[in-house]
């Protein structure tokens, strides 16, 4: 017995680094800064990234979405003597890895979204956060290769209605694979909601749609989430750290070329 979970395990890490290797060719039009994300960042909130392996690709095509990561800002929670670039800040799953912590300059050359929870209480804010640090360590079980075959195919022929559920298929056990489920149980902790209501109330935002309403359904049944989610949620304020750290276009300065590149004062 011994010999074939060490066989499956081998395989699986030998899949999981096949899928987590980069496509080649990828460039972000606006690259994150990782001083600007520390600046703006605030714990609580969760950081969507667009990746670049091929992994991302599946699960960009199935989640009909640019984002094909999340992690979670902790700030400055974890302890140790760390230089302030290799200080460990997000924490995120991933499919060889498990659950890691990560500095912020690892997405330096990544276009990244902010998404924060508004409202949420300080006490609510430890509570998820503590949640994710908890589970620092976690692993992905290698055994489970069934639910990574499927990501080797990144554009199956497979109908918009069913794609959200291809995520779920498999061992039967919402997969690791998709970092945002883990998150999304953080916030479930304090009961902070990411998707609109099912049901239609006075005053209260809902899903409109009978299909909206199944998948929403669907997706709490199964403790699915996926990064579009965060992105969608009514509930979350998407954060840009050029406006929200002061935006005055005034003090653009646009080339002579007229090709539409500009820069600030500081960095002209």
């Amino acid at each position: 017995m011994q010999q074939t979970e060490t066989v499956l395990d081998r395989v699986g890490r030998f899949l999981a680094g096949r899928l987590e290797a980069e496509s080649s060719g990828y460039q972000p039009y606006t690259p994150s800064d990782p001083q600007t994300l520390h600046r703006t960042l605030r714990p609580g909130d969760v950081l969507l990234v667009e990746g670049n392996q091929h992994i991302s690709a599946a699960i960009k095509y199935l989640t009909q979405s640019t984002w094909s990561h999340a992690a979670l800002y902790i700030g400055d929670t974890l302890e140790g003597n760390y230089a302030d670039d290799d200080r460990p800040r997000l924490v995120e799953v991933n499919l060889g890895d498990g659950c890691t912590a990560v500095p912020l300059r690892k997405y330096r050359t990544y276009n990244t979204r902010i998404c924060r929870p508004v409202g949420l209480t300080p006490a609510d804010c430890q509570v998820v956060v503590q949640f994710m640090v908890d589970r620092l360590g976690l692993k992905y079980d290698m055994k489970n290769i069934f639910d990574m075959l499927r990501y080797f195919f990144p554009t199956p022929p497979v109908p918009v209605r069913w794609r959200r559920r291809m995520l779920a298929f498999g061992s039967g056990d919402p997969t690791r694979a998709i970092c945002s489920s883990l998150i999304a149980q953080a916030f479930q902790q304090v009961r902070y909601p990411i998707l609109p209501e099912v049901t239609l109330a006075p005053g209260r935002t809902s899903a409109q749609s009978s299909y909206s309403r199944r998948e929403i359904l669907h997706i709490r049944h199964h403790s699915l989430f996926t990064p579009r989610d965060f992105d969608l949620s009514p509930y979350f304020q998407v954060v840009k750290p050029t406006l929200d750290l002061g935006f005055d276009y005034k003090r653009l300065v646009w080339s002579e070329a007229g090709h539409g590149e500009a820069s600030t004062e500081d960095e002209a």
